[in-house]
C-alpha cells in the first residue's frame, strides 16, 4: 500500500472515530517554508513530502500541518519530551542528509528525501518519529480549522467529511476549559 492510499484511509477511520482529534491554540499564520527558521523548514520538508498535493487532494502545506504542529507544541500543558524528541528528529535527519549527500534535507531532490526518510524509519526512533509525524498530518487534516490546521476545512472536503456540532470557538478550545495536561498515549 503506498504513502497516499494508507494516510487516506487512516483519515477515513479517525475521521469516524470520537475524540480523535488533538487542539491547541490557533495559528492562522501560514509561513512558506522560507519563511521558517529551524527546526520547522525541516519538519514542514517532511511533511510535504510525507503528504504531497496531488491534483485532486491537498497536500501538508495546503492543510497547514506545519503550523498545526508548531501549535500544538506549543500548547499549555503539552508534554516537552515530545517536542524534544520530535526536534531531536530533524536532527537526526539532517545529519543523515549530510553524510549521505552533503546537503541539507530541505535542499535534496524528491528521491534523495526519500532515501533519506527511508534510512531514518530503519532505526526505532526514527520509525516512532516518522509515525508521530504522520499522526500529526492526519489530525491536521481532520482537525478544527479553531486548532491551526485544516483551513476551511480543506481536509473534510477532500474527504466529504461532516464536522460534529458544536464546533468549537477560540474561547472553547480545551485548553482553555480546566487544568488539562495533553500526553499522548506512549507505545
Amino acid at each position: 500500500m503506498n504513502r497516499r492510499n494508507f494516510i487516506s484511509l487512516a483519515t477515513t477511520i479517525i475521521a469516524m472515530t470520537p475524540a480523535s482529534l488533538l487542539a491547541a491554540r490557533q495559528n492562522k499564520a501560514n509561513n512558506t517554508i522560507d519563511e521558517l527558521e529551524e527546526p520547522w523548514q525541516t519538519l514542514s520538508s517532511v511533511m510535504e513530502h510525507l503528504f504531497p498535493a496531488s491534483d485532486n487532494s491537498p497536500g501538508a502545506s495546503d492543510i497547514q500541518a506545519v503550523n498545526f504542529l508548531q501549535t500544538i507544541l506549543n500548547t499549555p500543558g503539552a508534554d516537552p519530551e515530545e517536542k524534544d524528541f520530535i526536534f531531536k528528529g530533524t536532527g537526526w535527519l539532517n545529519d543523515m542528509a549530510s553524510k549521505t549527500f552533503k546537503l541539507p534535507f530541505i535542499r535534496l531532490n524528491n528521491r534523495d528525501k526519500e532515501s533519506v526518510l527511508r534510512k531514518i524509519e530503519q532505526s526505532n526512533a526514527g520509525e516512532r518519529w516518522l509515525s508521530l509525524l504522520l499522526t500529526y498530518l492526519i489530525e491536521a487534516l481532520l482537525s478544527d480549522p479553531v486548532y491551526g490546521g485544516n483551513p476551511d476545512g480543506i481536509g473534510w472536503k477532500w474527504l466529504e467529511h461532516q464536522p460534529g456540532f458544536p464546533r468549537p470557538t477560540i474561547d472553547k478550545v480545551f485548553y482553555k476549559l480546566g487544568n488539562t495536561r495533553y500526553t499522548r498515549t506512549k507505545a
